[in-house]
């Protein structure tokens, strides 16, 4: 065995327990697939061991006491103090490199970090290659970039790249030379390329693929993934490189490796989409340097992924009007999206009824249903209902509640909502229509894209609002008014509802 090799043990993550062997199972609390393997570094011999509070000339004080004898005995030894009051540490402006995209820097905050890192997740296939090696791209043209593929070999990233180029129709080749390329799964020899060269920005693809010899788990692993990232994030802080991770995701949706992988870097993005769409959304689920509600669009293309400069056209269906259709205005962060709902209300054949909603929680779609049938006496307990989001996307918001409303009021009497309408509210328990926040911003993304009606909650000074976007504004205090206001001047209509 080599001198001054480290050593491995495991560590029960639930109860922390140590032992020198793997067992299935934790001989001190009785967890199952527990056991975590951890480096174990060599003794040092220079490290000195903490004074303890309870004991010595330091007994008996009080804190502040302790600390000011403390600092009196560094000053008297000549101990040199590593901390210093909080006012006296320097600033330094927080400089940004933008990233080539505009929606990957909304998500970012407003662009990378130097000595960040950005941990980036997504299903297989999903595009998380290609948009980080046309960043990469775009990136190199203002600053030294290193792409580490550790899945991939040279020659396939470069078939990759000179694709992207050539569909791009970039002729302009003089980021060749700052955009270095290194097919690499030893985690030293990235550390070390990362030492010579110095690059603003590294991306690394992806971190369950790199491994760190002195463990002797597999490359994946929870410890290799987690020692690799560690190593990283020294240097990376060391430095002020901005780096990016791209992270593989389990069956159930989740970031592989262990939470404290997340806990780790300081931004985590997800990369959505569906497989048969071509849209892809692009979210930030920890964001130390920004906000983590905002959303990004893409559209994969024959070119490669592209911007979505009007995201809303993508969730809206066809202009022309039909029956169990509803249009809302969603806020991601600051941007306003316009969404169309779909809803279908058919007779049950079952002595339950079906309930499925696409892009909404079902437990909401069963919470509007059971308002709906309390307080306008519509007996869907009868009824299948199906609703689902045009485009795909996943609206969280209880904005959407009205919206829902309509939606499956106007399947279940066969009605059409007037065409430039939208509905904004959070529906109660009570039947009351409550307020939501950003009414502005979504009352201004309607007038935008030519809608002339708005039903919305009861407050005051929207008059002003309304005069000023050249929109009409039907305020309503319950369900019922809302949707008399929604349905009741159409003309196709008998009844209200």
């Amino acid at each position: 065995m080599a001198l001054g090799r480290p050593s491995t043990h495991y560590v029960c993550s639930s109860c922390g327990a140590q032992t020198r062997q793997f067992f299935g199972r934790c001989a001190a609390c009785g967890s199952w697939n527990t056991l975590v393997e951890q480096a174990v570094p060599a003794a040092d011999s220079r490290r000195r061991r903490p004074v303890s509070r309870s004991g010595g000339a330091l007994a008996g004080r009080s804190s502040a006491e302790d600390w000011n004898g403390a600092a009196g005995e560094a000053a008297a030894t000549g101990r040199p103090r590593r901390s210093e009051p909080i006012d006296a540490v320097g600033e330094r402006p927080l400089q940004r490199l933008s990233s080539g995209y505009a929606e990957l820097d909304r998500v970012l905050g407003g662009g990378l970090v130097p000595g960040s890192l950005v941990l980036l997740g997504g299903d297989p296939g999903i595009g998380k290659s290609t948009l980080l090696l046309q960043s990469a791209r775009a990136m190199a043209e203002r600053c030294s970039v290193l792409y580490v593929s550790a899945e991939e070999s040279a020659q396939q990233v470069k078939l990759r790249w000179r694709r992207l180029a050539e569909l791009e129709g970039a002729t302009d080749q003089a980021d060749r030379n700052a955009l270095q390329l290194l097919s690499e799964t030893d985690l030293e020899m990235v550390l070390q390329e990362l030492e010579a060269l110095r690059p603003a920005v590294a991306i690394i693809d992806s971190i369950q693929a790199l491994h760190d010899a002195e463990l002797s788990s597999a490359p994946g692993s929870v410890a290799q993934v987690r020692e690799c990232a560690a190593a990283l994030a020294r240097i990376a802080k060391r430095q002020d490189t901005a780096l990016l991770l791209v992270g593989h995701v389990t069956k159930e949706g989740m970031l592989a490796g262990p939470k404290v992988l997340e806990h780790l870097v300081d931004a985590v993005l997800t990369f959505e989409g569906d497989r048969f769409a071509s849209h892809r959304l692009l979210r930030a689920v920890k964001n130390r340097f920004g906000a983590t509600h905002e959303l990004g669009v893409f559209e994969m293309q024959g070119r490669g992924l592209a911007e979505v400069s009007n995201p809303s056209e993508l969730f809206l269906g066809s202009q022309e009007p039909s029956s169990g259709t509803a249009t809302i205005v969603a806020c991601e962060g600051t941007r306003s999206l316009v969404v169309e709902l779909q809803a279908l209300v058919s007779t049950t054949s079952y002595a339950s009824p079906r309930r499925t909603a696409t892009g909404i929680g079902t437990n909401r779609l069963h919470q509007i249903l059971a308002v709906l049938e309390k307080h306008l006496s519509l007996p869907l307990s009868r009824f299948d209902c199906y609703l689902a989001v045009a485009g795909g996307l996943e609206v969280e918001e209880p904005a959407a509640d009205l919206g829902v409303a309509a939606a499956v009021v106007a399947s279940f009497r066969d009605l059409t909502l007037p065409p430039g309408t939208v509905l904004i509210g959070e529906l109660g328990l009570g039947g009351q229509l409550r307020p939501v926040g950003q009414l502005e911003l979504r009352l201004q993304e309607a007038a935008r894209l030519g809608f002339r009606r708005a039903v919305v909650p009861k407050a005051g000074g929207l008059g002003g609002l309304a005069a000023g976007l050249d929109l009409q504004l039907l305020e309503a205090g319950n369900v019922a008014e809302a949707l008399v206001a929604a349905l009741g001047s159409h003309p196709s209509q008998e009844e209200p509802f």
